[in-house]
């Protein structure tokens, strides 16, 4: 796309670009039109008369899916900003603060550590309402209209703006009945004699990946227990059932009880941040970047690494 001609569809048709907008986030342009209170026919007009205006195609639309473009992309995330800037300017700074946060977070997480935050926050937030949405999978932001998401994990993804809150090591743990009927591994390879408990949303859940002298160390493990929840995995460990990999921030009380004891730590796998993440190319609204303020404040100088 040619940067000159993204002026005017930017500046002087607000409405073709709103509706532009509402389609990429919603996927649909009936729920677009339904967000916005007009035509779905009203809605394509004003589409389409961005892509004659670029000379672009924005969006591929077949029966079954709606696509957007590398250069409705671009235009998305220019003029998400502009379309902000311009409700900020109607509503004003008196009222930057108000409305909806959707927040996605991964369950065990959120029910250990976040519960306090998100009260402090609201308490000096009158006019923000938090949508907490608890689930361990990954959420598309864009697709899914989440605000702001808290993520445990080696993060890579160019399209998302991160703030570190905080790093977490990851330990593999084991009850102590289970270490004296089993036996208690030394290395890595030890594990395929051992039942280990696997997270069902990492990629490849069958392998466990340790890092020793050579480098990094993978090992197919397997067991009677996938689960998609961080908290079932730990309770199956303690009852001993199997090993686990499990962040330290799930299982510290766990640790000084003699509940579980670390194995393996000359092997440990790298420890992961914990961020809050939001969409690149649209600069949230000043509650949501209010609140990832506020959680950074929360988790200042604290490390489970």
């Amino acid at each position: 796309m040619h940067s000159g001609r993204m002026v005017d569809p930017l500046f002087d048709d607000l409405p073709a670009l709103l509706c532009f907008a509402r389609v990429v986030e919603r996927r649909s342009f009936t729920a677009a039109a339904a967000e916005l209170g007009v035509s779905k026919s009203m809605v394509s007009t004003r589409v389409a008369r961005l892509e004659e205006r670029l000379g672009e195609r924005l969006l591929v639309r077949t029966t079954r899916k709606l696509t957007v473009t590398d250069a409705g992309m671009n235009l998305y995330s220019r003029g998400a900003r502009v379309l902000e800037e311009a409700a900020a300017a109607v509503r004003g700074a008196s009222d930057a603060d108000r409305g909806r946060i959707r927040l996605n977070a991964p369950v065990s997480f959120a029910q250990m550590y976040l519960a306090e935050p998100l009260a402090r926050f609201l308490r000096a937030s009158p006019g923000a309402h938090v949508e907490l949405m608890l689930n361990d999978r990954l959420v598309d932001l864009v697709e899914e209209r989440v605000d702001l998401a808290i993520r445990i994990t080696k993060l890579k993804d160019s399209s998302l703006v991160a703030r570190q809150l905080a790093t977490t090591a990851l330990h593999v743990v084991g009850a102590p009945g289970y270490l004296e009927r089993r036996g208690r591994p030394e290395e890595p390879g030890d594990l395929l004699r051992h039942d280990c408990l696997r997270y069902l949303h990492l990629r490849v859940e069958d392998e466990w990946r340790f890092y020793g002298a050579g480098g990094r160390i993978s090992v197919p493990v397997s067991g009677p227990l996938t689960a998609s929840n961080g908290t079932a995995l730990r309770e199956a460990a303690v009852s001993g059932i199997g090993l686990a990999v499990l962040p330290r921030f799930m299982v510290d009380e766990d640790l000084a009880a003699g509940r579980l004891v670390t194995l393996l730590d000359a092997f440990a796998p790298r420890p992961m941040g914990i961020y809050a993440v939001h969409a690149a190319g649209r600069r949230p609204p000043a509650r949501v970047r209010r609140l990832i303020e506020h959680l950074a404040a929360a988790f200042r100088g604290i490390s489970w690494a």
